[in-house]
């Protein structure tokens, strides 16, 4: 693949040219146009990661300022500084030359993006680094592209949001959508109604200098920050500090518990909306962004239907059901919001008629569907089904959605082009009942950079080919910016050992991946928010490559099987043949032997007794399989043969058993060792040489 090849989010267009810009300590960056303090701090950022790149102190380490030397080796200009606000400018163009780069755009939010581009492009030889010649028009699919991060299950310092920052910024998301309240914690300070995160928070939440330093960290990388406060449910905080706010009388304690709580807002009390109308004074005076979002999901009504004080209200306003009711107080949120100039954004639960479509969006988290169904009824809208990284899913899973195209089953022709231009993009959510500080890195990355891909390039351009090796050099790229998804691995799997060495149990989970889905939970229903997020499930990697490379190798090797008998294979193919076979083997060897080395190491630490026996397992799978291999090896030298026809029974077996999670891990190897066990022996069952 060439350099080209490997850019994420790939470009609209990327046309080569011949030649290269030589990277030397002479290498300067000139400024035209209107750059301002966003393109400055992007240009000084952009220097200081060139330099570490390339290991060069350049002679100007600041970018200068018009009128420029013609010897200037970087150009660019922007006409005006932007605004960070929905469908702002993000085009750029980029041309590289033997001589000058020249990065043009309308604003530097366009120039954010177009640094992130040339250093995805920065390559070497053995003369030295350079960047390839090209000439690049870029700009964005949709102008919302967003990352979420739930800071109210388990709290995430600032260090963890910024350096998230920097990693949206290198793969062209502009949207922070923090989740700063839920039933386990209110995680902002309020000066006007303070016992909220006093009582709401267990001490663990953002000051409001710290909530203004994250903005302005956002704001110079050219990302919105758009906060969530959930309302009417997953309220349990609100009511410690202000039990006057609950449909149910107390007393109320500290929610630390997951899943869908009781706890409601009373609806019918004015003095909810009095209250609410002087927070979201306060807290609109905080965020700049003209949009927040009030959250409105996984309301149960069991407290509005129970309290008779709430009944007669519906009776008097004619609201049937507790989805009107929840309609009715939307109505009267939003009015709050609008007279403080801002717009609202709401879970798919909050669709509803009686909403003005012009001033609210829906956020599509339980099907593709409900996003569809809002533009049909004029509403814009923001996709975060199939984008939910918490459950585990692989890249590849969250890649092939795009917001636009037809669910499974559903009519192509379903929105009508001024439909889809309500759909506004999409958002990646991390929620954190199973997250902590130490491995969201790991949980949302490099997998986030698949959906932001999806959401920036054209539709033609987001194919999985070679989509894996371009995520692993994103990873790199991220590992620079300080991200830990790769460093806190070897550190997790150090712990869990002690003073062993860590080599037996990185084999056993190299193999292993959580849980899908809300399988976790499903097994682990009395977790909370104390614990611990420190055993094998959690440094489990999302997806395990050596997992992955291994059933690549088997069915490279499969495929070697199938050339036409008739034809006599070549010195080369039969190499190809005797390599591929010799691989699997001592793979499957070390696999075997493994259980053996690690079995004193998890005698010694009870955090690894919940996988022992799938260590167990791994070791049994994998004699199996050289079982096969030597079979197989006997037949290919005309060797007679015995085939005992319960083994095959006994081989299912074992692999059913290995397919069991344990400790929230599964084994996903067994797939592959599956597919060569049974496909070799069906063909020592027909083949020649048996007695």
């Amino acid at each position: 693949m060439k350099v080209f090849d490997y850019l994420l989010p790939k470009p609209v267009t990327v046309i080569p040219q011949p030649g290269a810009l030589r990277i030397t300590p002479a290498f300067t960056v000139g400024l035209k146009g209107a750059p301002g303090k966003r393109t400055c701090a992007g240009v000084s950022r952009f220097l200081a990661r060139l330099a570490g790149r390339t290991g060069l102190s350049f002679l100007n380490h600041k970018p200068l300022h018009e009128p420029l030397p013609e010897t200037c080796s970087f150009v660019i200009s922007n006409r005006r500084q932007g605004k960070l606000a929905l469908g702002e400018d993000e085009s750029y163009r980029l041309e590289i030359g033997p001589k000058q780069a020249v990065l043009q755009a309308e604003t530097d939010l366009g120039v954010l993006r177009g640094l992130e581009t040339i250093l995805q492009l920065l390559t070497a030889d053995q003369d030295g680094p350079f960047f390839p010649a090209v000439r690049i028009t870029d700009q964005p699919r949709f102008p919302w592209r967003g990352l979420l991060i739930d800071c109210a299950r388990h709290f995430q310092p600032v260090e963890v949001i910024k350096r998230n920052l920097d990693g949206m910024a290198a793969v062209k998301l502009n949207v922070l959508h923090w989740h700063l309240t839920d039933d386990q914690g209110f995680r902002v300070e309020s000066k006007v109604f303070p016992r909220l995160h006093q009582e709401g928070a267990a001490g663990a939440y953002y000051t409001q200098e710290q909530i203004r330093e994250v903005i302005n960290y956002a704001d110079l990388r050219g990302i919105r920050v758009v906060p969530e406060f959930d309302l009417p449910g997953h309220t349990s905080s609100w009511v410690l500090g202000y039990p006057e706010l609950a449909s149910a009388p107390g007393p109320h304690h500290p929610e630390i518990g997951f899943g869908v709580k009781d706890t409601l807002l009373n609806p019918a009390r004015e003095e909810t909306y009095t209250f609410l109308a002087a927070f979201f004074q306060e807290m609109a005076a905080l965020f700049p962004d003209e949009y927040i979002h009030i959250g409105g999901d996984e309301n149960n009504g069991r407290q509005w239907l129970a309290n008779p004080e709430i009944q007669a209200f519906m009776r008097a306003h004619g609201l049937p059901d507790t989805h009107a009711l929840q309609t009715y107080f939307n109505r009267r949120l939003l009015a709050i919001l609008t007279r403080l100039q801002k717009k609202m954004v709401g879970w798919d639960e909050i669709l509803a008629a009686a909403l003005p479509t012009s001033t609210v969006v829906i956020q599509a988290w339980r099907s593709k569907e409900r996003l569809w169904q809002a533009a049909k009824m004029g509403y814009r809208g923001i996709l975060s089904h199939g984008y939910y990284l918490d459950l585990m899913q692989p890249a590849a899973f969250h890649y092939q959605n795009d917001p636009l195209a037809p669910a499974e089953g559903a009519p192509a022709d379903e929105l009508t082009p001024e439909q889809q231009q309500l759909v506004l993009g999409g958002e990646a959510a991390m929620w954190t009942e199973f997250i902590s500080p130490e491995t969201i890195d790991a949980r949302l990355w490099p997998r986030a950079a698949a959906i932001a891909e999806r959401l920036w390039s054209p539709p033609a351009h987001c194919t999985p080919e070679h989509l894996d090796r371009r995520l692993a050099r994103v990873s790199l790229h991220l590992e620079e910016l300080g991200l830990t998804h790769e460093k806190n691995y070897p550190m997790m799997l150090r712990r869990l050992c002690g003073q062993w060495a860590i080599e037996p149990l990185q084999t056993l989970v190299d193999l292993c991946e959580p849980v899908k889905n809300y399988e976790r939970a499903i097994q682990c229903p009395d977790a909370t928010i104390y614990s611990p997020l420190t055993r094998v499930v959690d440094a489990a990697p999302t997806e395990a490559k050596a997992a992955r490379r291994f059933h690549q190798l088997v069915r490279r090797y499969l495929s070697t099987l199938e050339q036409d008998p008739t034809v006599e294979a070549s010195n080369t193919q039969a190499g190809e043949n005797e390599s591929l076979w010799r691989e699997i083997k001592a793979q499957l060897t070390v696999w075997h032997k493994n259980h053996t080395a690690l079995e004193p190491i998890i005698k010694s630490a009870p955090l690894l007794h919940e996988i022992r026996s799938l260590s167990a397992a791994l070791a049994r799978i994998a004699g199996l399989g050289l079982d096969i291999l030597a079979l197989w090896a006997k037949q290919q030298n005309n060797e007679p043969l015995t085939l005992d026809p319960t083994f095959f029974q006994q081989l299912k077996q074992a692999l059913a058993a290995a397919a069991k999670p344990r400790g929230q891990v599964e084994l996903v190897v067994v797939p592959a060792i599956a597919e060569l066990v049974e496909t070799l022996w069906q063909k020592l069952n027909a083949g020649p040489g048996r007695n």
